[in-house]
């Protein structure tokens, strides 16, 4: 199976339903967001299945994507992915492990754009957000767009980090993003 991508490039995606891939609709929507915002960001793309969100970040144009996906055939075809659409002055990073435990491999690294899209029914949500303001990847500029059910409350932030807030929420049929930033206090402490 196969997805496009910007500039109608085609990714490679793993058969059957161990990813899931972010809808086409979805990712050009996000996009269109952070249009502006991607050209030479750091890019963090958690959960990464096929690669295509940090496929469609270096083919934007971002100087780094780093990925982190614990399935090593979905290693595999994301490696080949993002090889497909590096640019020579731009850098990728794979890291295969649970999400939580390589979370602490990138800490002193801070991000510009962060994009989350965990299984939605596991429960990796309130972790995942707790680590990346642990150990402070979001940089104080920057946001973290996490995926999820549209049944899923918007308010999917743990109440123990009022470091992080909710800036915008949007629905695409079967696919919400809620996206965060760092709260003002945070921001003037860093």
């Amino acid at each position: 199976m196969s997805i496009r991508i910007y500039g109608n490039r085609e990714l490679k995606t793993l058969p059957g339903l161990e990813t899931r891939p972010t809808p086409a609709r979805v990712r050009q929507a996000l996009f269109n967001v952070w249009q502006g915002a991607i050209f030479d960001c750091r890019w963090l793309d958690l959960c990464s299945g096929s690669g295509a969100m940090g496929a469609e970040a270096l083919c934007r144009e971002a100087k780094l994507v780093v990925g982190i996906e614990r399935s090593s055939a979905a290693c595999s075809i994301i490696e080949q992915n993002w090889e497909k659409v590096v640019g020579k002055s731009q850098k990728f990073q794979l890291l295969r492990g649970e999400v939580v435990k390589r979370l602490a491999d990138l800490a002193g690294q801070q991000f510009d754009r962060i994009y989350f899209d965990p299984p939605y029914a596991g429960e990796l949500y309130q972790p995942v957000l707790a680590a990346i303001d642990l150990y402070r990847l979001l940089a104080p500029m920057g946001e973290l767009a996490v995926e999820h059910s549209p049944d899923q409350s918007i308010s999917i932030l743990p109440t123990s980090l009022p470091t992080i807030e909710l800036c915008r929420h949007k629905n695409y049929g079967n696919t919400s993003i809620s996206f965060y930033r760092l709260s003002e206090n945070r921001v003037d402490k860093q």
